[in-house]
């Protein structure tokens, strides 16, 4: 994406945490928790320390020959670095690439040959894989290794022809800039930030590729402004609030709301092995009132929150300085959500967010909302995922992969008709980073605006709620009917002994068929008294009451689903229906 300038304002997200040094320059704006041998210790960071510190590396990569427009990957993990360097990619007009690392190593290869960066700024494990597997190569001319231990990174970063952030930061010195022109709050000399048009090219985010090939998502300065004032607006935060991040790219949000980052001690990609104990230590020792998590995390939390013990006489773990939870990355577990509301004060509500890498928030809706639509969702009617945020505007389309150019009110479906989601908004992508025919299938132009069609099936109630009904990827077609897979798998869940299903496609005498894959509790699984024929009659009753399943009558136990590494949700229904061929061949 060029940096086009038509009739189109200047701006950088870096204003917010401008602003944040000056209205408030001693509040603190991040937190990161770290254990050493056992105990918990945090490193700070006020509002305008941050503001300096990145101001100041933001020179010194400009003075280390990076310059406006020029690309940099950044794999570094959540710290007071990750914060300070993000900060000054932005204020340098230096196009951050954010990726996944639980997408694996070939997709992370793939999307170094699509972005091909100028620069890789990494922790020296991430430069090892870079050097192993041949990551950027062709295009890094810059490297940059961040670390804690200053002498270690010096000699690690002239063994790779790099330079670490140390290092950096004491031979460029913005202390040596000729002419400041903006003092800051301590008299220092001042970075003055690259202001870019709102709809130019200022961040290049992967998909996780959890459901595709890994795909960059190419984010403007508008689009991080729109979700800003969504969060602000929608969520009611407010700054001087503290917010428990456990999403790297929600974290930044903090600090551009005038909220603090409080960082657990955890991987961000692999959050159900999060350990809850750090979590709810950090959120007691800073009273966070905001807490980001996603399903798989809820589920992990509310487990631990809720789990007797001797010691406490049965009382649960309370989270009373909460004021909300935000939970968003994939299909809300009702029973988690459940669980989860215990923990929290009464009426403090988890707001379920639906979204995508390339659009987010569309919508939200409270957990005692929700809790309320779980008898349509167990009976088939996909999951409420609630009202549009302020500027969203959802359609439902016909189901089709044909690509659509031109927007027409005319594509619009009825109330109550599943098709695909729609989107337009502030917060929509225009175009993925060199993927033109990814961005014809999912963009359609509407004016001087883009929709985005989100891959997902659903329908619109009476009331405009949005409701979700799977992939449309995973969606099975016969000679007679259409099986949508959470309508459909959300009828079976609702047996003890199911702790899941997934819905696949089959062939069986060269027909179409739809097969239902199981993967039972822990509970059915330890039952030496199981029996395979009794679940498969229940489930049988069961789907010949409802009119989505009447036409299941094919059930296979799997020992583990395939999953993905963050969310723990999103089941890999492509290697499921492989796998289910296989036992039926």
């Amino acid at each position: 994406m060029t940096e086009t300038t038509h009739n189109s304002n200047q701006a950088n997200l870096c204003r917010h945490l401008a602003h944040a040094a000056i209205a408030t320059p001693t509040a603190l704006a991040v937190a990161v928790q770290k254990s050493r041998f056992g105990k918990l210790h945090y490193q700070e960071i006020d509002f305008v320390t941050l503001h300096q510190r990145s101001d100041e590396i933001a020179f010194a990569l400009n003075a280390y020959g990076l310059k406006s427009g020029m690309k940099a990957v950044l794999m570094v993990t959540p710290s007071i670095d990750f914060f300070a360097l993000t900060f000054a990619l932005f204020k340098a007009g230096i196009i951050p690439i954010l990726v996944d690392p639980g997408m694996g190593i070939k997709n992370l290869k793939q999307c170094f040959v699509e972005s091909a960066p100028d620069a890789f700024i990494g922790i020296p494990k991430a430069h090892i894989a870079r050097i192993l597997f041949g990551w950027g190569k062709g295009s890094v001319k810059k490297c940059l290794t961040v670390t804690e231990g200053g002498t270690g990174a010096n000699m690690f970063a002239s063994l790779i022809g790099g330079m670490s952030l140390t290092k950096l930061l004491a031979t460029y010195s913005i202390k040596n800039k000729p002419t400041p022109k903006n003092p800051s709050p301590k008299n220092r000399a001042s970075f003055d930030m690259v202001k870019l048009a709102d709809d130019a090219m200022s961040a290049i985010l992967f998909t996780s590729g959890s459901t595709g090939t890994p795909k960059g998502v190419v984010y403007s300065h508008k689009m991080f402004e729109a979700q800003i004032s969504a969060l602000k607006e929608d969520y009611a935060i407010e700054p001087g609030e503290r917010d428990l991040a456990t999403f790297p790219l929600f974290s930044l949000f903090g600090p551009a709301l005038g909220m603090a980052s409080i960082v657990p001690e955890m991987d961000a990609s692999k959050p159900i092995k999060a350990n809850p104990d750090f979590i709810f230590a950090a959120i007691e020792k800073y009273q966070c009132s905001n807490l980001f998590a996603n399903p798989a995390l809820i589920e992990v939390l509310g487990q631990a929150g809720t789990l007797k013990d001797k010691t406490t006489k049965g009382n649960i773990t309370k989270l009373n300085s909460l004021k909300r939870v935000i939970s968003a990355g994939a299909p809300a577990t009702l029973p988690s959500i459940e669980r989860f509301t215990q923990l929290l004060s009464d009426n403090v509500p988890v707001l379920t967010s639906y979204g995508a890498t390339e659009s987010l928030p569309l919508t939200k809706i409270s957990s005692a909302d929700l809790l309320k639509t779980s008898h349509i969702t167990d009976n088939g009617g996909g999951i409420c995922v609630g009202a549009p945020v302020e500027g969203v505007e959802l359609s439902i389309i016909d189901i089709s992969e044909e690509v659509i150019e031109t927007w027409q009110d005319s594509l619009a479906l009825p109330i109550n008709t599943i098709g695909e989601i729609v989107v337009k908004g502030a917060m929509v992508s225009q175009q993925y980073y060199h993927r033109d025919l990814a961005t014809a299938q999912a963009k359609i132009s509407d004016g001087n605006v883009v929709r985005h069609r989100m891959g997902d099936l659903g329908y619109l109630d009476e009331s405009g709620m949005l409701w979700m009904c799977g992939r449309k990827a995973h969606r099975v077609e016969t000679e007679t009917k259409v099986h949508f897979s959470i309508p459909c798998e959300r009828i079976f869940n609702t047996h003890n002994a199911v702790k899941r299903t997934a819905l696949v496609g089959v062939t069986i005498y060269q027909k179409r068929v739809p097969i239902l894959c199981i993967e039972l509790t822990d509970e059915a699984k330890k039952d030496k008294n199981f029996d395979e024929s009794v679940l498969f009659s229940a489930l049988k009753i069961s789907a010949l009451a409802h009119k989505q399943t009447s036409a299941i009558s094919h059930f296979l136990i799997h020992e583990n689903f395939p999953v993905d590494i963050r969310h723990n949700a999103k089941i890999f229904r492509e290697k499921l229906a492989v796998w289910a061929q296989q036992e039926l061949d």
